[in-house]
């Protein structure tokens, strides 16, 4: 996301907006990265439960900011298959509020979303996560707002949800046009353990990632497995799963699973599974005997 924004001349500012508690990793991120637009915006909130919600976020970076251009929104746990660059060029043309548009496929994970309904590329109704969606295709976390649909502050002082987004652009669509920019390249929500790895399965495409620090011995990797600085997987198979540094891995077999930094284990068999950090973990039982 970076990487597009920073070589469109469109784009003068980039905010990166958090909270106090994680100022200080992106910080750090952003001071070692090359890149040279992007500013760290942060939040007066460290809780939870002080947590403004999305759209409250964005009012709050709008205010903050002082903001009065147009605006492009991008969720950070997006993987985007298509071009910002060309989202940008379709924004511009319409000159509306314009969302990008997916159709996932299944209805099942369609309700997990803002379902869109469209007239060519009007948005004539949008429905946040219902429980019976008539279609599959939904809105991603990626936005296009002129200056004047910056209308957040008339938003949530209507007392309106201020956490999913979708609730803004089904608010917003009522009052005023709305576009979709439909794309048919691939998209990963990378906020779940399981489109992670459907995310690092899509890059790798049947390669595996194995770094020079990392110790493998009398083991076979499969397919899409990245294994990290420092991790030493012994005498064990892995498939489709991600190892970060300094686990240790011996005597398993492991599908479709995320082992965290410091883990240790030994002797289990593991599909679809989160390992958190610094878990040690042997035949079959966690270090309190669980």
């Amino acid at each position: 996301i970076f990487g597009a924004l920073e070589d469109d001349d469109r784009i003068e500012e980039v905010y990166v907006s958090t909270n106090e508690r994680f100022a200080e990793e992106f910080e750090h991120h952003l001071a070692e990265s090359d890149f040279e637009k992007p500013i760290l915006s942060v939040e007066d909130t460290t809780e939870e439960s002080e947590k403004f919600g999305v759209v409250g976020a964005l009012g709050q970076l709008v205010e903050r900011e002082n903001i009065d251009d147009d605006l492009l929104v991008v969720a950070g746990d997006n993987l985007i298959g298509f071009d910002l660059q060309e989202f940008i060029d379709y924004f511009e043309s319409n000159g509306t509020a314009t969302l990008a548009a997916y159709d996932v496929g299944d209805r099942e994970k369609a309700k997990s979303y803002g379902l869109v309904d469209l007239d060519g590329d009007r948005v004539v109704d949008f429905q946040e996560k219902p429980d019976e969606p008539k279609s599959t295709l939904v809105s991603i976390a990626c936005y296009g707002f002129p200056a004047e649909s910056l209308r957040f502050e008339e938003y949530l002082s209507g007392g309106n949800n201020p956490d999913e987004p979708g609730w803004f652009l089904q608010w917003l669509q009522s009052r005023e046009p709305v576009n979709a920019f439909v794309f048919e390249e691939p998209w990963f929500d990378i906020g779940t353990p399981e489109s992670y790895l459907e995310a690092i399965a899509w890059e790798l495409d049947g390669d595996s990632v194995i770094a020079e620090s990392a110790t493998v011995e009398n083991s076979t990797i499969g397919e899409n497995v990245h294994v990290m600085a420092g991790a030493n997987i012994i005498d064990s198979t892995l498939d489709g799963s991600v190892v970060f540094e300094d686990a240790t891995i011996s005597d398993c077999e492991i599908h479709e699973t995320i082992i965290d930094e410091g883990t240790h284990i030994e002797n289990v068999d593991l599909a679809g599974a989160l390992i958190g950090a610094h878990t040690q973990l042997t035949n079959g039982k966690d270090d309190s005997g669980q």
